[in-house]
């Protein structure tokens, strides 16, 4: 029989009657509505389904401020993470949101209404607090830096009635709510369950894990995957869960179900491995495994683990009891070629040869195409990896030139397009920072508001480029450090990218100015030019990949030190 849900109630919002649903998909047409965005729906869908069970809305302030301090919902249930509806003040003043107020759910994705809510309260909360006390308050902690930059000011907290599900159009097979996930574990006669929760790609190591763990407890296996939102530079769950699904004939016959779980994850650490081990049991598992650093960040930006390895494993077996789930901690399993098996580390003689390859050697051996043998990873995994991550020679990158006015970066630019293409093998794209004001930015103007939204719209023009494979030289003068640093992340998500300070100085510039730009920026009839009346804010050697000076060698040189660059990357190889 499967773990009874936490709460002893799942509450699944869905499964209500259907005639209730008609009632209210009526009445949402006429409310005001609130549009979700990214995170929002991940939690709004697990919300409806039962996942938070029992959780039946967003949580009000009791709920909120109980959660935070304690642990536990105002009822008493625990419960370790905050599920708030976030708006701005403008959007609470527009949509009338008040206590008593019924207000519609809606998916920016395709503008169906999911719920209505009835609002219990508005609440303005300490996010200093809830960053210390949820996530440990280190300013380098994603979550911390989400919590101040990208959530909203006000919460909305209120019970919601369900009006229909979210659509998705990928392995729809997979995507098992509670309720059908419990179903299937019945139909196929499961009473034991241990769930294994991954972000990442699953190997050999992860293989034998899993099955140790089920051997030694009697049960069967739930790989339940986070495939809402992880950590920023995670592999994508396409490639992921056909990772998952090649791994799975792996398993003795039987063992394994392979189930998707749309959660956007807060890499929270402790907090975060408790409210895993709630949502599993409320998904049917009877067992969880616990990781070394589960769901943990990594490092901050000193160098310092932002949680203890073994943190999330305390945290869960503090509340064994009470959770109803049997924690399994996480054995690191180690090769030993000698004998050709994995045993866990602490189980394994000093003497004894064994072989590892860590995550940032796997990143490189696939970059570079290197050899990944067969005791690490099974050959269909590797072809699937392989697929979503070309040899060097075939990613694509971005070059960002930034630079004074007349500084040389668009000659540059222009010289290297010539080169890359010669070299054939790949598409080149240019951006000029004087095109892509005429084509892509015409109706902005100077201001550090719209130069910043210039170099976003230059830095996601690149980062889709990059993502299909091309090569991207954009050369704006892109004055500010940190609107370049955003450019850098967008793209970075998909290939490399380069930033070139053609540090021509502004003499130089302005002396052979052959068109008179800086002589009517200095006559004042040109407004906030950079180098004149506005700012520029230099690369520091940390930020730029290299320095070029027209002033100092000529745009042949300065091509063939990023040439020299590209190729030591191995980017340029067998073109």
């Amino acid at each position: 029989m499967a773990n009874p849900p936490h709460g002893g109630v799942l509450k699944d919002l869905i499964a209500r009657d259907a005639p209730r649903r008609q009632e209210l998909a009526a009445e949402a047409e006429k409310l005001p509505a609130v549009v979700l965005g990214d995170r929002q729906l991940c939690d709004i869908e697990l919300i409806l389904n039962g996942g938070f069970s029992p959780l039946e809305g967003f949580m009000n302030e009791k709920d909120y401020n109980g959660v935070v301090e304690n642990n536990r919902l105002a009822d008493g249930n625990l419960f370790s993470m905050p599920i708030c509806l976030d708006l701005t003040k403008k959007e609470i003043d527009d949509l009338g949101i008040k206590a008593g107020a019924r207000i519609t759910m809606r998916d920016s994705r395709d503008d169906r209404n999911l719920a209505i809510m009835t609002v219990e309260d508005v609440y303005q909360p300490d996010k200093n607090k809830e960053a210390k006390m949820v996530f440990g308050g280190d300013p380098d902690h994603p979550a911390v830096q989400y919590l101040h930059n990208q959530t909203n000011d006000y919460y909305v907290g209120g019970k919601l009635e369900a009006i229909d599900r979210l659509m998705h159009y990928d392995y729809v097979a997979l995507r098992y709510s509670p309720a059908e996930l419990r179903l299937h574990f019945d139909k196929l006669g499961w009473s034991r369950v241990v769930a294994f929760q991954t972000r990442n790609p699953m190997h050999r190591a992860h293989r034998e894990l899993t099955v140790r763990a089920a051997r030694a407890r009697q049960a069967n296996v739930l790989i339940h995957p986070v495939v809402g939102m992880t950590k920023p530079g995670d592999i994508d769950h396409f490639t992921r869960v056909r990772v998952y699904q090649a791994l799975l004939p792996r398993y003795p016959n039987g063992m394994a179900v392979l189930g998707l779980l749309p959660l956007a994850m807060r890499m929270g650490g402790p907090r975060e491995a408790i409210w895993h081990a709630i949502i599993r049991k409320n998904h049917g598992a009877t067992h969880f495994i616990v990781g070394r650093d589960h769901a943990g960040p990594g490092k901050n930006s000193k160098g310092e683990e932002i949680y203890g390895p073994y943190d999330a494993q305390y945290a869960v077996e503090k509340y064994r009891d009470e959770l109803g789930i049997e924690v399994v901690p996480f054995q690191m399993m180690t090769y030993l070629p000698d004998t050709d098996e994995y045993r866990p580390k602490d189980e394994v003689p000093k003497e004894t040869r064994t072989l590892d390859i860590s995550g940032t050697e796997l990143r490189r051996r696939l970059k570079t195409g290197g050899d990944i043998p067969e005791w690490f990873s099974y050959p269909e995994v590797v072809k699937v990896l392989r697929e979503s991550n070309p040899p060097r020679n075939k990613q694509g990158f971005t070059i960002f030139l930034t630079g004074y006015t007349n500084s040389g970066k668009d000659a540059i630019a222009r010289a290297l397009n010539v080169t890359l293409n010669q070299q054939s093998g790949r598409s080149v794209s240019l951006l000029l920072g004087d095109t892509v004001r005429s084509e892509l930015s015409s109706e902005l103007g100077f201001s550090r508001e719209d130069r910043d939204k210039n170099i976003g719209r230059i830095g996601f023009v690149a980062s889709e480029l990059t993502k299909a494979g091309a090569a991207v030289i954009a050369a704006p003068i892109a004055p500010f450090q940190e609107s370049r640093k955003a450019a850098r992340q967008l793209v970075e998500k998909y290939g490399s990218f380069y930033l070139i300070h053609v540090a021509t100085p502004l003499e130089y510039a302005e002396k052979t100015d052959k068109r008179g730009i800086y002589e009517k920026a200095r006559k004042g009839l040109i407004k906030g030019f950079t180098g004149v009346d506005d700012p520029y804010e230099a690369p520091s050697d940390r930020e730029a990949d290299l320095v070029v000076d027209l002033s100092k060698e000529n745009v042949r040189t300065a091509v063939h030190q990023i040439v020299l660059l590209l190729e030591s990357q191995g980017l340029l190889d067998q073109l």
